[in-house]
């Protein structure tokens, strides 16, 4: 800055040279002067130039030192290449929403990490079971060699998965810990732990008392389900001044659904004081909604989300905290369990994946793995995420 202040006054100088420039018949020197002061603004100019992009990018390197990119501590190659070339797909929800737009930049991580592994995403439009059902089949048809899936209804794909698995393609799952025709399951953390703390990081901000409602992208989401029914009997058996009111309230993974469904809340239970959400895009929608109602201080809205789709709302208390394991984190964790079993070889309890939250992964029963990766964010520490 100090260099762009010194080029400026260089220019006005310059300037003040010209206007002071003799208004004589003889324009030798006035012609004369007025080409070195041409020069001498071409070469500040250059300077304001580059003294522009210098601070531009001391500002760029300042911004990436306070964010946080956990696929940089990723070690490469801790499941060994393979021989032979590979098709793996991610098949997620739905596409377009951030979340699963971050998974994708771990697929696509991967993808560049494995020389013979062709790594890729897909998934419907909308989260619908049906939609879901036919991208796999459609995959199936292509015989790619691997299927790692973010079931939107686990019950719905077993028939599709098991075609999968009965060709011969390996089939990992990930937040479907009940999911039965897969090879394995992985987790970032263990599902009922995760809705206590969730539970715990409520209470503290409803001062441990009031109503509160929960929302889950799905009645059928096995992981979400497993979040709210672990933080509601957490606050049974902890906090008896606090009250559930209402059932689990559905959103679909939308957050206009999740805001229409808050602004039924807010009209229902006119005193509630907090709300837990599930989809990444529960927060966002209820959020809106507390908001718009003007009670920012007066409800605490936390949940599963990013800080790319949550940010504005934590920085204007409408949010007040969100937890989330980074999805691109287990997007790549989904393909290495993939590739583990293609190269014959299986998991053993404290097994470091290379992976930052699972690098010492661990099961109950052998199927379903879990890691130890949760993230919490507040205002307070909103700048150091970058997606």
């Amino acid at each position: 800055m100090k260099r762009i202040f010194w080029v400026l006054a260089v220019l006005m100088l310059a300037l003040l040279v010209v206007g002071c420039a003799p208004d004589a018949d003889d324009e030798g020197p006035v012609d004369e002067a007025a080409e070195d002061v041409g020069e001498a603004v071409d070469e500040a100019a250059e300077d304001v130039e580059d003294a522009a992009e210098e601070a531009a990018d001391e500002a760029e390197e300042a911004v990436e030192g306070t964010t946080a990119d956990a696929m940089d501590e990723i070690v490469v190659g801790t499941v060994p290449e393979p021989e032979e070339a590979l098709n793996f797909a991610t098949v997620v929800k739905l596409t377009g929403v951030g979340w699963f737009d971050r998974m994708e930049e771990g697929v696509n991580r991967f993808d560049g990490d494995y020389e013979n592994v062709t790594a890729f995403q897909q998934g419907p439009s909308q989260a619908d079971a049906a939609l879901q059902v036919q991208v796999i089949e459609d995959l199936i048809a292509q015989n790619v060699n691997a299927i790692n899936v973010v079931p939107f209804q686990p019950e719905s794909l077993e028939p599709v998965l098991q075609k999968a698995r009965d060709q011969g393609i390996i089939v990992i799952s990930h937040e479907a810990s009940n999911q039965e025709n897969v090879d394995y399951d992985i987790e970032a953390f263990d599902n009922a732990a995760y809705g206590r703390h969730l539970m715990d990081a409520l209470a503290g901000c409803m001062g441990e008392e009031g109503e509160y409602v929960v929302f889950v992208g799905s009645l059928t989401s096995k992981t979400h389900n497993e979040w709210v029914d672990a933080a509601i009997a957490h606050q049974e058996e902890t906090y008896p001044n606090m009250t559930l009111v209402g059932d689990k309230n559905e959103s679909y993974d939308d957050a206009q659904t999740a805001y229409e469904r808050m602004q039924e809340v807010l009209v229902a239970y006119p005193d509630v004081k907090g709300m837990q959400g599930s989809s990444a895009n529960d927060v966002v929608g209820a959020g809106q909604a507390v908001e718009e109602a003007g009670k920012n201080d007066d409800i605490c809205v936390m949940g599963t989300s990013l800080p790319s789709m949550s940010g504005a709302l934590l920085e204007t208390g409408a949010v007040d905290l969100i937890s989330f394991w980074d999805p691109a984190l287990a997007g790549y964790a989904m393909n290495s369990l993939a590739l583990m079993v293609h190269n014959g070889a299986a998991p053993e309890d404290g097994m470091d994946l290379g992976i930052p939250g699972y690098e010492s992964i661990t099961s109950p029963d052998g199927k379903v793995w879990y890691g130890e990766a949760w993230i919490d964010v507040t205002a307070d520490n909103l700048d150091q995420w970058n997606f």
